[in-house]
């Protein structure tokens, strides 16, 4: 039985403009998408590059060294955040990136200079989306109320969308018409674009953690004041050191039952699910005799579900009952999941896919509202750290397992393991009273 949780529209408070309709969100919105083809295109850059520069396995190397770095600094990248704003810190990342890639094209055209340039220029990203992954998660709480955090999710989500669907093929046409070059430069022309937008974006004040009321509407009273940023290189006296911030907000998330359970409902479900929906739909696809072109409907219709959803609650706002929710629809997704290894057709195959899109576009977009409703804001950065960590740092890690078991055992029994994860991350949800009971703001 599917389950399609009632989704309403309140209308704003008074003074509350949607984000939808709120320019400053918008600019916002249009730097993330200009970043995010960036990072579409230079990873094709990067993967055309590294291929014709040495083996498959080489090349393979350098796409995985970005993993490394991203995951052993995430956590540190949450206390830069906090630390120094996330607008900040996101303008300072993409002129860095931007930089990077402007380097690495201009001696790719007079040069050929090896794998050593490629594999450094992977590390570069890596230790950069260390620092960029949590403060583009913290950044949208600090551009618009609480009301609307959900809104903004799914507004990210369409534009990732958008990014990736736009992105490849711009990235290959640059490599058709120039090579990896001129596919790095136009990865560098989405960055700048980038820039002016952030630059022009403005943030709230942000309020002290004592100020900020949790989703149930109360006062938290936890952690120091936080004032607005500070001027770069100026700290406040006596401000703790970066590893006394970074206990401090581990610690905010320990004490606040819904973070906690959160995290850990996060961390399963994405262990769970990276391998099976990369590694293991290719593989799948190989087993079934689907070929590239039936692997191709199968994420579209991934895509095409998740899409929808995100624009349904751009549109609509708010679900309520937020916890149960996103709890239902990972319980129900790990299911989907499971099923996708025994459909017989690709029809079938795409049917479920688009199934798995609108589950798991609904339940990340809930997961991401309520991590910034509920956390006290001079510490978003650090929770956004934290999970990100689990989705971009040690998820990743799960491929060559996934594919090492579908070697072992089959599709089948991976593809129900992995649902089983999954499935354990809607389960602690659904017994966990407080994040079941999790509201979003209204």
């Amino acid at each position: 039985m599917t389950v399609t949780p009632a989704i309403s529209e309140p209308a704003p408070p008074a003074g509350e403009r949607p984000a939808h309709r709120d320019p400053n969100v918008l600019r916002w919105l249009g730097a993330y998408a200009s970043s995010a083809m960036g990072d579409n295109v230079y990873y094709v850059a990067l993967s055309w590059a590294a291929v014709q520069s040495g083996t498959p396995s080489q090349a393979g190397l350098v796409m995985a060294l970005s993993a490394a770095p991203r995951a052993l600094l995430m956590l540190g990248g949450g206390v830069i955040a906090d630390r120094f704003g996330p607008r900040r810190v996101l303008i300072a990342s993409n002129g860095v990136r931007c930089a990077a890639v402007v380097a690495v094209a201009l001696l790719l055209l007079v040069s050929s200079p090896g794998l050593w340039l490629l594999g450094l220029l992977a590390l570069v990203f890596g230790v950069v989306d260390a620092v960029l992954m949590p403060a583009l998660g913290a950044l949208p709480a600090r551009l618009t109320a609480r009301g609307q955090l959900a809104r903004v999710q799914g507004m990210r989500g369409m534009a990732g969308r958008l990014a990736n669907v736009v992105g490849a093929p711009l990235g290959g046409l640059g490599v058709a018409l120039g090579g990896a070059a001129a596919a790095f430069g136009a990865a560098a022309l989405l960055f700048t674009i980038s820039l002016p937008l952030l630059t022009a974006v403005r943030m709230g004040p942000r309020p002290s953690p004592q100020e900020w009321p949790a989703a149930g509407g109360e006062a938290t009273g936890h952690g120091p004041p936080a004032g607005p940023e500070l001027p770069a290189g100026q700290e406040l006296p006596g401000r703790p050191t970066a590893a006394r911030e970074l206990r401090d907000g581990l610690h905010h998330i320990r004490r606040n039952p819904v973070l906690a359970r959160l995290i850990v409902v996060i961390a399963l479900t994405d262990l769970g699910f990276v391998g099976p929906l990369n590694v293991g739909l290719t593989l799948l696809a190989d087993e079934r005799g689907w070929g590239a072109p039936g692997m191709g409907w199968v994420l579209a219709g991934f895509g095409a579900g998740a899409g929808t959803m995100s624009l349904l609650l751009t549109v609509r706002g708010r679900v309520p009952r937020a916890g149960l929710a996103l709890s239902v629809a990972i319980a129900v997704g790990a299911g989907a999941i499971g099923a996708l290894a025994y459909v017989p057709t690709v029809a079938a195959a795409v049917g479920v896919a688009l199934a798995v899109g609108l589950l798991a576009g609904l339940s990340g977009a809930l997961c991401g509202a309520l991590l910034q409703t509920e956390s006290d804001p001079a510490y978003i950065g650090r929770v956004t750290s934290v999970s990100s960590l689990f989705s971009l740092g040690l998820a990743p890690l799960t491929f060559p397992v996934t594919g090492a078991a579908i070697a072992l055992w089959g599709t089948g029994p991976v593809f129900a393991a992995s649902a089983g994860v999954c499935a354990l991350g809607g389960i602690l949800g659904l017994c966990s009273r407080p994040l079941r009971r999790a509201e979003l703001p209204r």
